[in-house]
């Protein structure tokens, strides 16, 4: 199972089911190709510069202070659900140390933080009465970030569904899920918002939906026919346009929302106009589930028509909610899904295979197309018209040997960042709307079917004393936020 599915490999599996699909019209298709112009030297002004965590990744004590059970707690306790065995019971023990990591934050001289909140922390039951313990966690973390002149950004959902929602009600299944998921935003926002200013709604949809409830990779671990598994697409992005309009009722004037979507990546093969063209409609038709839906408030007739009788089940009044506006997107950037070129047989790309020898990171989804960067972004904007995104996650995992001085000098992490931050500067230097840029992962943590296997960290951890030590890595990210710039 684990050498064939991946972190975000989802795209590349869920993305060929579109590839039947009946034409599609572009709009506003792209027809020039990229400039040639040397980058700038540095990104904008005010270009915000951050990492990003978990909290079932780091936190820990998921038995503490009244917190409830998620599905990721019954998951990785299920025997051979992940590679080493691992759970995410103490993890980095994030709960205990946030001070310590809090001042790991400020070393590494960044002005944002993009952390999650655990819904089963706040509602033990995903809904009734509040945990008001759950939130003190938070409003302790979040004093320590402002005092440490760290601006915190609030994910409300990666992944932590509480087990009681999933037993009661299916989960994402029930539209109940959507409704409960709003409640418990608006709670949050008008608890927090008077230190949190942008609050993300949902992370990565077309993972946690695809791989926890079509393919039974990650929690809650089931395998839906495709019919129930679009209604589940559907009730999660009904639950991003109701967990907005709780925020926008909730929470003081001025606070921000945004989605955060590991987007299925499609890059032209050759810039010619032809095939970025082809890729703006491959973005746009292998996104239709969510990001398309929740952009501009319709399924495209091509997700329509190739669905057919497994197509959602909505109404025009859920499509308005859905679409409910967003101040921001947030964009999960790691490897290219697809590379494609113009067809002239709908839907009007065709996806290239990766031979063998296409270099990749110590995972093996990991491909390193630093090119994703600059494409996803830029077309991102154009597509839908979006004039704030943020890069919510880019990293890597690496080999991370210790060396025999005990330092980690993380080479190949360090060509990745250098390679992939050239091309996001590419990308600001033409004008794409891209105000920052959150590193994953501020440390090593729990990788969710890999357990501890796999390392994201700029910061080493020891999983037996929990000791946090710096790559080289968190040297190089720093020198670049020091100089908001990478030499090009």
């Amino acid at each position: 199972m684990f050498g064939k599915f991946s972190r975000r490999q989802f795209a590349r599996l869920a993305g060929f089911s579109a590839l039947g699909m009946a034409s599609a019209t572009p709009q506003d298709s792209a027809t020039q190709p990229a400039s040639d112009r040397r980058a700038s030297t540095s990104f904008p002004s005010g270009f915000i510069w951050g990492t990003a965590t978990s909290a079932y990744q780091i936190e820990g004590a998921v038995k503490e202070d009244g917190r409830g059970q998620s599905i990721w707690d019954t998951f990785s306790h299920t025997l051979g659900k992940i590679r080493d065995h691992s759970n995410g019971d103490r993890a980095d023990d994030h709960y205990h140390r946030y001070k310590e990591d809090v001042g790991l934050i400020k070393g590494l001289g960044v002005k944002a933080y993009r952390f999650s909140i655990a819904w089963p922390r706040v509602f033990p039951d995903g809904t009734g009465a509040p945990n008001p313990k759950g939130l003190d966690f938070y409003n302790r973390l979040l004093d320590e970030l402002l005092a440490n002149g760290i601006e915190p950004f609030a994910t409300l959902y990666h992944w932590d569904l509480p087990q009681a929602l999933q037993d009661r009600v299916g989960g994402w299944q029930s539209s109940e899920t959507s409704k409960a998921f709003a409640n418990y935003a608006g709670y949050v926002a008008e608890r927090l918002s008077d230190r949190v200013k942008s609050f993300f709604t949902v992370n990565e949809v077309g993972r946690f939906v695809n791989f926890g409830y079509g393919w039974g990779i990650d929690a809650p671990g089931l395998k839906l026919p495709p019919a129930t598994l679009n209604q589940v697409h559907h009730n999660v992005a009904l639950g991003h346009g109701l967990a907005v309009q709780a925020i926008r009722a909730k929470a003081r004037a001025g606070t921000k929302v945004g989605p955060a979507e590991n987007i299925a990546a499609c890059l032209p093969a050759i810039d010619t106009p032809e095939n970025i063209r082809a890729a703006e409609i491959a973005t746009r038709e292998l996104n239709a589930g969510f990001l398309n839906v929740v952009l501009t408030g319709k399924y495209t007739d091509a997700f329509l028509k190739y669905a057919g009788k497994d197509a959602p089940k909505f109404t025009d009044d859920e499509l308005k909610i859905i679409s409910s506006p967003n101040d921001f997107v947030g964009l999960n950037i790691y490897a290219p899904q697809f590379y494609v070129v113009a067809s002239e047989k709908a839907p009007g790309f065709d996806v290239l295979p990766f031979p063998a020898s296409f270099p990749r990171m110590n995972s093996d989804w990991l491909r390193v197309g630093p090119e994703t960067a600059y494409w996803v972004p830029k077309l991102s904007a154009k597509i839908w018209n979006i004039d704030t995104i943020y890069i919510s996650e880019n990293g890597a995992s690496a080999d991370d040997k210790i060396a025999a001085d005990g330092n980690v000098y993380d080479l190949d992490r360090i060509m990745y960042l250098r390679n992939y931050l050239t091309q996001l500067q590419r990308a600001t230097a033409e004008g794409v709307p891209v105000r920052g840029y959150f590193l994953w992962s501020l440390m090593d943590n729990f990788e969710w079917i890999y357990g501890f296997d796999k390392r994201f960290g700029l910061y080493r951890v020891d999983f037996d004393t929990l000791r946090r030590t710096p790559k080289l890595s968190a040297a190089f990210y720093r020198n670049i936020i020091a100089r908001n710039a990478v030499d090009v």
